[in-house]
């Protein structure tokens, strides 16, 4: 059994109180390890540890192309323990091995992104009135505080540390207490590679108290979070008392829209990957597919075949096309919501079970499960279920499906499937939301920026963005003429 703890001022250490959390496979319900809990006093010593390195100078400081180097050895180690964080990846959230695969793929790459971004100019001058220069720098923040989720376990860990180191910054980061296992692997790389002490600091443990105590602290100079909206709203709230800068990547309810036009079985095909890939707990899930009335027949019996046909299994298994959810408390509520489906008079056209059957009965394995006759009123029409579930609603014309597309208080992703060019753009232009596909869906770019419109959350990831969300601007204004201004009289 895996034994994991924190890492604080480059020391691996229990928590104060000794306590520890099962780790558990969701495939099999088996608990595999067992991980610090960290407490409030763990929190505040790794943010004390965090704060005196960055004003030590000893990252901060350091000439861009020196982090850059640390960035591309630890990138090049992600791809040296590629098998193992696969194989624990999957142990560790139960996404199928393909899935895994991609991911720390991604991880890796996104290290040399801002390797090489942070060593390229990010400046500017002004030929302002004479006898002055103006000139702007970007400089780290400080402290971050980094709170990721259980969904992608290493690679939302990377898409916050990567851009927060490479701007020089320090951190304490807190992984998903739910999925620890691959974020405290890439802590063992960053000892490896022999990042100094105190750079990056890591404490486990529960939202209420390690991420609380994390937003609170006066001496945390932002606070990057991904996660539910509700717990990006307490975040918001905690994070006023310094006013420290926030970057919040939150739920959504995303629109797939479908025009009769589209290539059916193309729409089809990545309408299935759009919802049922990752088990539905994806933010940016298509969750809501929207159908021109003229195939919605024809598109949701189709649909409805095809999701039947999805090899539900262990992630391990290289027949699996969909995993498990991550836990038996989220499959309760992810099967709460489907009973609350049908109470608000939904049909349910496919699955809606968990599933016990050839040796699943011990995991938390859901099976696709698909809504239609449904109303945009209707709760698993309006909130995030995060789960395998879709449904799939009707439209008149291009205004009726932006209308229901825009129709919920999230705005992170959507799509539109349509072989008429113009349309696909005139839609994608009115959607309110920060992440959009014409004829694909899902798609991510460490190039591109992440994030959302609405209740989906403030600021974004990746890209040049991402690295400027861990970056404050300094104006500076040089006198060319240095004698007294003479503006009051002798």
């Amino acid at each position: 059994m895996l034994d994991l703890k924190m890492y604080i001022n480059g020391e691996w250490r229990d928590s104060r109180n000794k306590e520890k959390r099962d780790v558990i496979n969701p495939a099999t319900g088996e608990v595999f390890a067992q991980a610090a809990e960290g407490t409030v006093e763990d929190a505040k010593e790794a943010i004390e540890v965090a704060k005196r390195t960055f004003e030590s100078g000893a990252w901060s400081e350091l000439p861009p192309i020196e982090r850059a180097s640390y960035l591309f050895k630890i990138a090049d180690k992600i791809d040296e323990y590629h098998d193992e964080l696969t194989k624990l990846e999957t142990m560790d959230n139960g996404k199928p091995h393909r899935e895994a695969d991609g991911d720390i793929t991604d991880a890796a790459n996104c290290f040399r992104y801002y390797a090489g971004l942070i060593t390229k100019p990010d400046g500017q001058t002004y030929h302002v009135a004479d006898p002055m220069q103006a000139m702007v720098v970007r400089e780290p923040v400080g402290v971050c505080g980094l709170i990721v989720p259980w969904n992608y376990p290493l690679l939302m860990s990377v898409w916050k540390l990567a851009p927060a180191l490479a701007a020089g910054n320090t951190v304490v980061f807190k992984p998903s207490e739910v999925t620890p296992v691959t974020p405290t692997k890439l802590f063992e790389i960053f000892e490896e590679v022999g990042l100094p002490k105190g750079v990056a600091n890591m404490v486990m443990g529960a939202g209420p108290t390690v991420g609380n105590e994390i937003a609170e602290s006066h001496d945390v100079d932002m606070v990057s979070f991904t996660g539910g909206t509700k717990t990006g709203k307490h975040i918001m709230k905690a994070a006023v008392g310094n006013m420290k800068k926030i970057s919040l990547e939150l739920g959504g309810k995303s629109p797939n829209i479908i025009f009769a036009d589209s290539d059916f079985e193309t729409a089809v095909d990545w309408a299935l990957f759009g919802i049922f890939s990752g088990s539905g707990q994806v933010c940016s899930a298509g969750s809501r597919i929207l159908v021109e009335e003229s195939i919605y027949d024809k598109f949701v019996d189709r649909f409805v075949e095809r999701a039947k046909q999805i090899n539900v299994g262990p992630g391990d298994d290289e027949n699996t096309e969909m995993g498990p959810l991550v836990s038996e408390q989220h499959m309760e509520k992810v099967l709460s919501y489907i009973n609350i489906g049908k109470e608000e008079g939904a049909r349910l056209a496919c699955g809606g079970n968990r599933i016990t059957k050839d040796g699943l009965e011990k995991g938390y394995f859901v099976e696709p499960t698909v809504f239609v006759d449904v109303t945009p009123d209707m709760r698993i029409v309006q909130e995030e279920i995060f789960g395998p579930v879709v449904v799939i609603q009707k439209f008149k014309d291009e205004e009726d499906a932006i209308k229901l597309a825009n129709g919920t208080d999230y705005g992170l992703a959507g799509g539109v499937f349509t072989v008429d060019g113009a349309k696909a753009l005139r839609v994608i232009k009115k959607l309110r939301a920060g992440i959009t596909w014409i004829n694909t869906y899902h798609p991510t770019y460490n190039e591109a920026p992440w994030g959302g419109y609405k209740q989906s959350g403030i600021g974004r990831s990746l890209g040049t963005f991402g690295l400027e969300e861990f970056q404050e601007i300094k104006q500076i204004n040089i006198n060319l003429q240095v004698e007294p201004i003479g503006w009051f009289s002798k």
